[in-house]
């Protein structure tokens, strides 16, 4: 046993402590949370402006905090850029998250002295929950990598500013620096391809242990490793023994992923976005990610079917029922006041408070009422596969053709397949009917011929890095929506249609 695992053990054992501490205590810790926010704000342009010195309570503040999106928060990021200090939090932040928003263009997302330990601990945390649950810590003494956007950070104003991954590299513990890869000039690199590659050189030869990613681009990254050396992941790694990933939904991707690897390993799934470190999974044999109560974020939900109401009902932790989808909206010390992130989320336990993240707001197909959503295409998908072993896919995408040339408009289900199913029919409407089971308003539609029954368009095994790779957005943390309620995407994608 090297160093790193002896003695993550009992800082493991202590971090579990703390854990289960506030876990057990949902929502006191949440009032904590609340009450240190108010305070620290109280002085700040934005807490000025909406009266924090009067805030006693949730109530209080709800009358008083509007619902936000980025636009609607961008005048005050736009005072932090010109210079101006106790904005949305005390100071200045000491980095903006740069990322793309679909409707606000460029988005600049502030990340706090406060607010940094959210990204940090959290991550390291969610490792050291495996280990106090499993007592696995070997993983540690062998090398690791993170597969991650550039370190390399510009300026706006004077604000240090980049990809939230590539400034969470610069904090990553020093203990970890010496057994982590790629190289730091390698990670720098833009070009997603010629990374991938220098990658690959630097790890090939390596005891990796630990591999942590997006599935589709760790995925990437399996593929090109098995074309250059003709193995299975588990004979070019044999010490490779656990997987971290977040950012979407893994099911998809577990398939083939595993047959990638060629053995069954532990995986850890983490909730981090640029906004915050929301949830990871804290047990290997529980479902659903545990919520961080206690990490500087006080939380409310939305009912997901009244979000684009004018008042919607806002929700704190106590107040939430399980297996009901909720928007997710956060209030932290980075800033963010009342500030939509645009993910749905549902629980699924209250001892302790675990959810998961099933989908966009703002992605859906409801061309025709039925408000089909991420988590049910996903699960229609999955589904199919299990019904058709044989089948396995890359990547998938849907959306609605509401004029086609003949017949009723229909869902159309845009599938990279790696092996096609041996009855596409029938693959199809497995789909389909699973689709109907979980989305009532869907099954009146084809049940009442407003709609027929999805229809599928096979497209070439690389055709959404193809596309990715089109709108320069290859690699990192950038992902393709699962579904869209209208044609921009599909449009595009479709030219690699076989």
């Amino acid at each position: 046993m090297g160093i790193r695992s002896f003695l993550s053990k009992p800082f493991a054992k202590i971090v579990y402590t703390q854990q289960k501490s506030w876990s057990l205590n949902p929502v006191g810790t949440q009032n904590k949370v609340f009450n240190y926010l108010i305070k620290g704000a109280k002085h700040t342009v934005f807490g000025k402006d909406h009266g924090f010195s009067d805030i006693k309570n949730y109530e209080d503040f709800k009358k008083r905090v509007p619902i936000r999106d980025y636009e609607e928060l961008k005048p005050y990021i736009n005072k932090i850029i010109s210079g101006e200090s106790d904005v949305l939090w005390k100071g200045k932040p000491a980095y903006f998250a740069k990322t793309s928003g679909t409707t606000s263009g460029t988005k600049y997302i502030p990340l706090t002295k406060a607010s940094i330990p959210n990204h940090i601990n959290s991550a390291r945390n969610a490792l050291l929950s495996y280990i106090h649950e499993t007592g696995k810590a070997d993983f540690l003494d062998k090398k690791l990598i993170f597969l991650s956007g550039s370190p390399v950070l510009g300026k706006t104003g004077d604000i240090l500013t980049g990809r939230l991954s590539g400034m969470v590299n610069h904090h990553v513990p020093g203990y970890l620096r010496t057994n982590q890869l790629p190289s730091y000039d390698t990670n720098c690199m833009e070009d997603w391809e010629d990374k991938l590659e220098k990658i690959i050189d630097e790890t090939i030869d390596q005891p990796m242990s630990l591999i942590s990613g997006i599935p589709p681009w760790v995925q990437m990254y399996f593929d090109r490793v098995q074309a250059r050396t003709g193995k299975p992941i588990k004979d070019v790694w044999p010490e490779f023994s656990l997987f971290v990933y977040g950012g979407v939904n893994f099911e998809p991707y577990r398939g083939k992923l595993f047959q990638s690897i060629g053995k069954q390993i532990d995986s850890i799934e983490t909730y981090p976005a640029s906004e915050g470190f929301i949830a990871y999974q804290d047990s290997q044999s529980e479902e659903g990610l545990l919520i961080l109560l206690n990490s500087g974020i006080f939380f409310e939900f939305i009912p997901a079917d009244e979000y684009f109401n004018e008042n919607p009902t806002r929700l704190s932790i106590g107040e939430v029922e399980l297996n009901k989808n909720y928007a997710l909206i956060i209030n932290s010390n980075a800033g963010l006041w009342g500030y939509s992130i645009g993910d749905t989320v549902k629980f699924v336990s209250k001892d302790p408070y675990r959810l998961l993240v099933t989908g966009r707001i703002k992605h859906f197909i409801s061309a025709f009422g039925e408000h089909v959503i991420g988590e049910e295409v996903e699960k229609a998908m999955d589904h199919a596969l299990k019904l058709h072993p044989e089948v396995k896919i890359t990547e998938f995408s849907v959306a609605p053709q509401v004029t086609p040339q003949d017949g009723l408009p229909y869902h159309e289900w845009l599938i990279a397949f790696e092996h096609l199913p041996e009855n596409p029919e029938k693959f199809a409407l497995d789909i389909d009917q699973k689709l109907c089971e979980l989305n009532t308003y869907y099954d009146d539609l084809i049940s009442g011929s407003i709609l027929r029954t999805l229809v599928i368009s096979k497209l070439q095994q690389d055709a959404f890095q193809n596309y990715m790779k089109s709108i320069g957005k290859l690699g990192g943390q950038n992902k393709v929506p699962r579904l869209a309620n209208d044609r921009k995407i599909a449009d595009e994608i479709i030219q690699w249609k076989i």
